[in-house]
């Protein structure tokens, strides 16, 4: 078959910090509104995972560009990321 679908994937860094009342509030800045929290810094991230992955779902349903940000070749990044394959 020649009409695979080719998946991409695509990183992105997050913001996490923790907030006074002991959640944790996690972000792509990348992706606007792109935003969670969870009870652990571990939760939070797997739900911004989750959030992403459905905001670039609905990026590409509606045609619209993913933002991408420069990368490397190689890329080592000392900040919690994000990856998303569609």
């Amino acid at each position: 078959m020649n009409n695979k679908t080719k998946l991409k994937s695509y990183i992105f860094r997050a913001e996490i910090e923790q907030e006074e009342d002991g959640r944790w509030s996690a972000e792509i800045p990348l992706l606007p509104g792109c935003a969670t929290w969870g009870y652990t810094k571990e939760e939070a991230l797997q739900a911004l995972r989750d959030a992403a992955q459905a905001y670039i779902e609905v990026l590409i349903e509606d045609g619209k560009p993913i933002p991408s940000e420069p990368k490397e070749e190689v890329e080592i990044v000392e900040a919690p990321v994000v990856a998303v394959t569609v």
